[in-house]
């Protein structure tokens, strides 16, 4: 069972610990690394969750793959999380972590969806056109998604901005379908 609230007390830990240390860097991006190393390997993330294996073997796996690759303190707070048997709680302390991270840096997520990949030039535009008046930094996650038709979809914190021409013409059988005229001559 997840625990956002556990996750949040290693990942605040962390991220403290991190700052003593001047580390933060080092640990933000190794954390990306893990995060990106888990959710890819789907037998490793099953490993990892499985209450089955044993610690023991748990332990001997996040050697092998991160020992060489992680910086010496996220690689000890990693192997100090299998071993309280925190394991299955690991995408989601990386998640708390990044979220402190990105609340200390002034860094915002922005989902962008559109009908097709945008181009570079189209990400630049957009990205100073929100850093233009703000302090943040926008760090974009983009995704295509064909049924849409054209446009995007554009998601910043609790704003909601759909752009789409699937919400146009959506918006248009509403109106349709509620014909307030009357034929009356």
């Amino acid at each position: 069972m997840k625990n956002p609230t556990l996750a949040a007390r290693y990942a605040g830990a962390l991220y403290d610990f991190a700052e003593e240390t001047k580390n933060v860097a080092n640990i933000y991006h190794d954390i990306l690394h893990i995060q990106k190393i888990i959710s890819t390997h789907r037998e490793l993330k099953t490993v990892m969750e499985s209450p089955i294996i044993f610690q023991n073997k748990k332990q001997q796996i996040v050697n092998e793959i991160f020992q060489k690759s992680l910086h010496e303190i996220t690689f000890n707070f990693f192997m100090l999380i299998v071993k309280k048997r925190r394991e299955p709680q690991l995408l989601t302390i990386c998640e708390q972590f990044v979220k402190i991270y990105y609340n200390n840096h002034n860094i915002k997520e922005v989902s962008v969806t559109s009908a097709q990949p945008l181009s570079d030039e189209m990400v630049v535009s957009l990205k100073n056109y929100l850093e233009k008046d703000s302090p943040y930094t926008f760090i974009f996650q983009l995704s295509v998604d064909p049924h849409i038709i054209g446009g995007c979809i554009i998601k910043l914190d609790d704003y909601y901005f759909n752009a789409s021409v699937q919400a146009k013409i959506n918006k248009l059988k509403a109106e349709f379908s509620q014909n307030p005229y009357t034929i009356g001559f």
